[in-house]
């Protein structure tokens, strides 16, 4: 029975109309990434699990995608496995053993045939069982061996001392089952895993810095198109597999760079036809002196996460984690003022003066944040709007400085089509301290979608071949296949139909492909040697020579 095709959950395949959609994209935001002299480079699509686990926080780390190491790795892991097995079932019969004992009439008690049996039933045991019994014994000072050879001639002495034992090795069973005590054995230590999916750009970035730092001129402005896995659950807009396009700036702590990135978004949303993104800013700062103002500084990365989610939960279920997180009520009604602020940027700002006037670095966050409100309203957007969120927090660690978010014209339903922010410390982790770093990232795939939804993708980018030679048989299309060569070495796409087929149904080829133009090259033409031009869309059509057809196509 063959097998249905299918593929994983969170994946596409893309048809070449797909492709042509998204490359008109990753043209448009690497020619904006140029212009403002980001420079390329790619990284490797899966890391070493080091380099990225604990850098996303406890939600990211759970969506990185693990690899298993290569070879039969799992062999040792399952002869573990079974010998565990039989590790359990051993402590089963230890512990059957010694509640027949108990329940042994003490007229008809024979110690020594009881003694024997148990003492039989610990030399059968596996090696891998007799490590672990003696790992734990070891521990609590016990020697397993008197477990079963403790010379007792009183049967109810001896009844109590095999209570004890068993309660202890109930214990010990049961310390094991619940993973309260781990066992390593040496093929157990062997890893399955070393090695992650990247789960961003921005960390392997961090680590490509660290690791070229002495071929690097800085500040180094970089972007980077490349597609991310996370292990997501997938839902409209959201994929397990998906392109990031990054730019990001190290070696500078210039607030002038959060301007230029503003600028950047609009100049690329605008080129798209994407007018009325809203590129929303906030600033770690705040948030870090909000959470010291409630009495929640050791809590600063749940409060944050619980906040994101306001727009999602909605305010009484972001309170309800931050009390299930610990954050005091006392503390969250101190964050009221935050769920109804209102006005433009400049009202905002003065209203969070009033909470974090005792926090020294919710205040530095706020003149970041005005700093950069300055110099747009200065320089100007074309069709992107700046717009201050306080509740933005995106819920990740790095994040020391500015947090941008930018969502998609109001009226589309969407996540957001873009985010990023500075990082001042993400180098540090690597080894390279006193590294500033700030840069922002374009989801291409909700981007394409967004386009789709609005119908503002250009019809020519789906044209993949601007003229097709219809063919009529040998020599025809071996005159076609020489004046298509000369077309292509003008830069013109063309292409032969490979077969002889009815000339309707070569038509309906070139139609359903959206080819505009169709060369006829019949006996007459080829006695001409001349070339018929024909244009799909109005069916005016023409003979003319090679040149003439070159300049017609142009």
């Amino acid at each position: 029975m063959a097998q249905k095709p299918s593929i994983p959950k969170g994946t596409r395949d893309f048809n070449p109309q797909d492709v042509a959609k998204r490359n008109y994209i990753f043209s448009t935001i690497r020619s904006a990434f140029e212009t403002f002299g980001f420079q390329p480079i790619e990284t490797p699509s899966f890391e070493n699990s080091s380099t990225l686990m604990g850098k996303y926080g406890e939600e990211g780390d759970r969506l990185i995608f693990k690899i298993l190491n290569s070879g039969d790795y799992l062999k040792d892991l399952r002869s573990d496995i079974k010998e565990s097995y039989v590790f359990s079932l051993i402590f089963t019969e230890i512990i059957d053993s010694i509640e027949r004992l108990i329940r042994i009439d003490k007229d008809l008690f024979s110690y020594e045939e009881h003694i024997n049996g148990a003492l039989e039933l610990y030399k059968n045991i596996t090696p891998v069982e007799k490590e672990l019994l003696l790992l734990y014994f070891k521990e609590n000072k016990e020697d397993i061996f008197s477990l079963f050879t403790t010379e007792i001639n009183d049967a109810g002495v001896f009844s109590q001392v095999i209570v004890r034992k068993r309660n202890l090795i109930i214990d010990i069973y049961n310390r094991y089952l619940n993973k309260e005590e781990i066992f390593y054995l040496p093929r157990a230590t062997k890893k399955i895993s070393e090695k992650a999916l990247r789960y961003d750009l921005t960390v392997p970035f961090a680590r490509y810095v660290v690791q070229h730092q002495n071929e690097i001129d800085f500040p180094f402005k970089r972007y980077q198109i490349q597609p991310v896995w996370r292990a997501d659950r997938p839902q409209k807009g959201r994929f397990r597999e998906f392109f990031q396009c990054d730019a990001d700036v190290v070696g500078s702590n210039s607030l002038w760079q959060e301007v230029e990135f503003v600028q950047l978004y609009d100049a690329v949303f605008t080129a798209l036809g994407l007018h009325g993104v809203t590129i929303k800013i906030n600033n770690r700062k705040i948030l870090s002196g909000i959470a010291e103002v409630i009495g929640a500084q050791d809590k600063l990365i749940d409060f944050t996460v619980a906040l994101d989610k306001l727009d999602k939960i909605g305010e009484e279920k972001v309170k309800e984690e931050m009390l299930g997180k610990g954050i005091p009520q006392s503390g969250i009604d101190k964050l009221q003022p935050l769920f109804s602020l209102s006005g433009d940027f400049g009202a905002q700002v003065t209203e969070l003066k009033s909470i974090l006037e005792t926090s020294e670095e919710g205040r530095q966050g706020i003149e970041e944040l005005e700093f950069i409100n300055k110099g747009i309203e200065a320089l100007g957007l074309k069709t992107a709007t700046l717009q201050l969120d306080v509740t933005l927090a995106r819920g990740l660690n790095y994040y020391t400085g500015a947090i941008f978010e930018v969502a998609a014209p109001e009226g589309v339903k969407m996540g957001s089509i873009g985010g990023g922010g500075r990082y001042d410390d993400l180098t540090g982790i690597f080894g390279l301290k006193d590294m500033s770093g700030v840069g922002i990232s374009f989801g291409l795939d909700r981007i394409a979608l967004v386009l789709e939804q609005l119908n503002l993708f250009p019809e020519t980018i789906t044209n993949t071949v601007k003229v097709m030679f219809i063919n009529f048989g040998e020599a025809e299309a071996m005159a076609s296949m020489k004046a298509i060569k000369v077309l292509r070495e003008n830069d013109i796409s063309a292409e032969l139909f490979p077969d002889k087929k009815k000339t309707v149904k070569q038509f309906n080829y070139a139609n359903k492909r959206n080819i505009p133009f169709v060369v006829l090259v019949g006996e007459s033409e080829l006695a001409d040697n001349t070339y018929t031009l024909k244009n799909m869309a109005s069916s005016a059509q023409e003979t003319i020579t090679l040149d003439a057809l070159i300049f017609a196509l142009k």
